[in-house]
């Protein structure tokens, strides 16, 4: 499936950029689609644009038309889901059904806010006899999103549908690797008559200059970027002389606790799709799998075993259960961590049905008896598991806050007392009881630590785009009393 070509979209039109580059399937190493690169003089005019739209009026103001807006893009995405869905996993290697997941929590998402963008409220409060404070919220303005390639249609919708519900005006800056699925994306999305020119624009890049541009320019007041922790700290710096309000949601190292009265033959699979979804390739992927001394050697030998005849296989195949990994350097990067590791329960390689031309990697298991061991503490984005064993709750929860990172975790165990005592113990945005990786418009996601600042998703999903005003008034018929 290749898209004819993904241009930048600007104040309603859609324009070439300097040059044009390949996607890459990473099922086959051949060419997806076809991009026209953004430069910092496109970001400027999109930025420009998206002030003018949100300054003209009859958007930020008007919550109806908006949530109206919404509901018909949820529409559009909808008509669009065969192709979109071929595009997204040619350009980013995810398996159809997980595609089709993102496609699902795009178009719940994108109806949720509909229906907040009509009950946003503030609130009014009598502070003295006729003396009334006044709270309102309002947009911030210009928000830029920065979406990645791991999830190009769920992330991009998962910021732009609060940044539009508030009333703000925006820029996305998509991944090189997935542009042509973007583009498709906002194609559709603009296609809604009742969209002001100006109000979306998107510009694609093949490195770092647009999002360098979008990040430091006076016109845009907030960021919502999802990413590695790296990026995010040149992004704090960038921003800082402007003070942008910030969203970042970034790496994790979520483990899957395993107490032994577990229902183990609901939480091996659940656990290793957790582990596998994407190739590893998600912030709250399961990464660390911590079980109970008791239980230890039986549930590593089945969790071993499963992974061990994972197949492996090209993203859009029937029987795939895992597809490749992003690119040949993320691939080349995973096999060198792999190369130093002892206690190797499965080894990750190429595996033998899949094509030599691809970017694959089996998941590999690996026992880790250290929490110091980098492997079990730092992210490695990739279909990498540890597992480790733990003697008392404790030592579970001692050990699973011992990263740098608090995504997400899970808990798994038919205690319901203990399950509560883990979760509030645990240093995470996110705790799941007996699941993992449920995800959903309504549940505000975010993390603790280095995971990342603020909230996605939910009614909390707006505030990185909104303001808060206070309007004071006296009718003055009694005597002011200031305290």
């Amino acid at each position: 499936m290749k898209f004819d070509l993904a241009q930048n979209y600007v104040a309603g039109q859609w324009h070439n950029g300097p040059e044009t580059l390949e996607t890459i399937n990473p099922s086959n190493g051949k060419p997806a689609s076809v991009y026209e690169v953004g430069d910092v003089d496109i970001a400027d005019a999109a930025v420009l644009a998206a002030r003018r739209a949100f300054e003209k009026g009859g958007w930020a103001n008007n919550p109806r038309r908006r949530s109206a807006v919404l509901l018909s893009m949820a529409d559009a995405i909808e008509k669009i889901r065969a192709p979109l869905v071929a595009l997204a996993v040619a350009e980013c290697g995810k398996r159809t059904p997980e595609i089709q997941g993102e496609v699902n929590a795009a178009v719940s998402e994108l109806r949720y806010y509909a229906g907040v963008a009509r009950t946003i409220f503030g609130r009014t409060q009598e502070v003295g006899e006729g003396q009334l404070s006044i709270f309102s919220r309002e947009p911030i303005g210009v928000a830029a999103i920065i979406v990645p390639w791991n999830a190009p249609i769920t992330l991009l919708i998962r910021s732009l549908g609060p940044a539009l519900a508030a009333g703000c005006a925006v820029v996305v800056k998509p991944a090189p690797q997935t542009s042509a699925t973007n583009a498709m994306m906002i194609k559709a999305l603009v296609s809604v008559p009742e969209l002001p020119n100006g109000v979306l624009n998107s510009v694609n890049e093949r490195g770092n200059e647009v999002g360098q541009a979008l990040v430091a320019h006076r016109e845009v007041d907030a960021i919502s970027f999802t990413g590695s922790r790296h990026t995010a700290g040149r992004i704090f710096e960038a921003s800082a002389p402007t003070l942008k309000r910030l969203n970042l949601e970034l790496g994790g190292k979520a483990p899957a606790i395993v107490f032994a009265d577990a229902d183990i033959e609901r939480a091996l699979p659940e656990i290793v799709q957790g582990a596998t979804a994407a190739a590893g390739q998600m912030c709250t992927a399961v990464t660390r799998v911590l079980v109970e001394e008791s239980a230890y050697n039986q549930f590593a030998d089945r969790l071993a075993e499963r992974l061990r005849t994972l197949k492996v296989l090209p993203a859009d195949h029937s029987n795939s259960e895992m597809g490749p990994v992003i690119d040949r350097s993320n691939r080349d990067r995973l096999c060198k961590i792999l190369q130093g590791a002892s206690n190797v329960l499965v080894e990750g390689c190429h595996p033998d049905d899949a094509p030599s031309s691809g970017f694959y990697l089996s998941p590999c298991l690996i026992a880790v008896d250290d929490i110091a061991n980098p492997l079990a503490r730092e992210e490695l984005f990739g279909p990498i598991v540890t597992i480790e064993r733990f003697r008392s709750e404790e030592e579970a929860v001692h050990s699973s806050n011992a990263t740098d990172y608090g995504l997400a975790a899970s808990v798994w165990t038919q205690d319901g007392a203990r399950a509560q005592r883990i979760a509030r113990s645990i240093k995470a945005g996110t705790v799941w009881i007996n699941s993992h990786n449920r995800l959903f418009a309504e549940a505000e996601t975010g993390g603790y630590k280095q995971s990342g600042i603020g909230r996605l998703h939910g009614m909390m999903g707006l505030d990185v785009f909104m303001e808060t005003k206070h309007i004071f008034s006296d009718v003055g018929f009694v005597p002011a009393t200031v305290f």
